[in-house]
């Protein structure tokens, strides 16, 4: 079995992060059997060796339950109160597994599993896991060829005014059109390229890529650019901001950078100065997918934030269930209380929309006013903005 425990507080200090792994051993060891090794790899990662007479899948398993409810349980170090996550990885030595590199390899796979599906949970080794891993590590490979080779693509979908119509913005999409893959989502090469390490210069590519794009647009458009909380940590945002602003000659003002709720809620100063830095230079900040994480109306407080986006499940929601559409009012009231504009996402339907108009939403985003495409394929008329050689929608007539 494999394990490993995630999100030590370095920020505690060494001495607190080695009293804490003391802590997290002894709940391990109370959670197995005497006869079972319980090792330390080296980091935060464990091993557990166990031998079960019968019944080894659903021994296991309480195993992997039993050690996720104890070792996630809060840790009182000196004057700090502590939490950890914990992901496990499980694997079988039966007759075709004897080789000890060989299920270690699969434990590792297993864990990986369990920790790209959100972590704190455990996966059991199947062999088409292994099959998933190895086509990851050729669509990072390729993937890393295409930021060379400058083989992506940037599409944008417009973001209107729900008062007026007019186009107030474009959020810029990175599309990967692969040779013989065909269009590969970004569902599944950002999470790649996150794992790869690759999602900081993916991002920096991006952000240059949307400021060219938006330099050639009506001065009242702004570009929103997605931002990944992995480009706070290893990334120099600022810096690659301000490159992109200056080579493209666009002005601060019509650049967005959508954040997720991850980024506020991690406790780290960098990321907290780096938000005012972006925010002090013109550039605005939009909170992306809101209430779909662990919303705090306290970080509304804390952050520079001038627009709060509406996740689209709720706008999906509205015409069948009460709650969603009392959600989406409540947030547009929470927008203007702290002088925020607020934005439904995926909007798809008039019915939708008449809707949102209601709730009093600031600004709205979706298939109903066109579907991402590249740059080339919008053209702006006045203040509008529509797909070229197609007739304007209805809606957005």
């Amino acid at each position: 079995t494999g394990v490993q425990t995630c999100a030590l507080p370095i920020s505690h200090g060494h001495a607190v992060g080695d009293a804490l792994l003391k802590q997290v051993s002894v709940r391990m060891r109370e959670a197995c059997g005497e006869s079972d090794i319980v090792a330390r790899l080296g980091g935060d990662e464990f091993a557990i060796i166990c031998r079960f007479q019968d019944e080894a899948f659903d021994s296991a398993t309480q195993l992997a339950e039993r050690l996720l409810s104890l070792v996630r349980a809060s840790y009182q170090i000196d004057e700090h109160i502590v939490q950890v996550g914990l992901s496990i990885g499980v694997a079988f030595m039966d007759g075709e597994v004897v080789d000890a590199d060989q299920i270690m390899r699969h434990a590792d796979i297993a864990l990986y599993k369990a920790k790209s599906e959100g972590r704190n949970r455990y996966r059991i080794f199947e062999p088409k896991m292994e099959e998933v891993i190895r086509t990851n590590r050729e669509i990072g490979a390729e993937l890393k060829r295409a930021l060379a080779c400058d083989e992506l693509d940037v599409f944008y979908q417009p973001v209107i005014d729900a008062a007026t119509l007019e186009v107030r913005g474009m959020e810029a999409l990175v599309r990967w059109p692969h040779k013989t893959r065909g269009m590969v989502s970004p569902g599944v090469f950002i999470p790649i390229a996150e794992e790869a390490g690759l999602i900081a210069q993916l991002g920096e590519w991006v952000m240059m890529r949307a400021c060219r794009d938006a330099a050639t647009w009506p001065p009242f458009v702004k570009v929103a650019v997605n931002v990944s909380p992995i480009q706070f940590s290893k990334g120099n945002l600022t810096a690659t901001v301000a490159r992109a602003l200056k080579e493209a000659k666009l002005p601060s003002s019509r650049l967005e950078l959508e954040v997720t709720e991850s980024v506020l809620l991690t406790s780290d100063d960098n990321n907290i100065q780096t938000l005012h830095e972006l925010h002090e230079m013109g550039v605005s900040i939009a909170l992306d997918d809101f209430g779909t994480g662990y919303s705090s109306l306290s970080y509304l407080t804390a952050f520079p934030l001038d627009k709060i986006k509406i996740d689209k499940s709720f706008i999906d929601r509205m015409g069948t269930h009460t709650g969603a559409l009392a959600i989406v009012s409540a947030t547009t009231n929470l927008a203007r209380a702290f002088n925020a504009i607020s934005t439904a996402e995926g909007v798809e339907t008039q019915e939708q929309f008449e809707m949102l108009r209601v709730a009093a939403v600031t600004q709205v985003q979706g298939y109903l006013f066109g579907k991402p495409m590249p740059a080339r394929e919008w053209e702006f008329d006045g203040r509008k903005v529509r797909a070229k050689n197609q007739p304007p929608r209805a809606a957005a007539a």
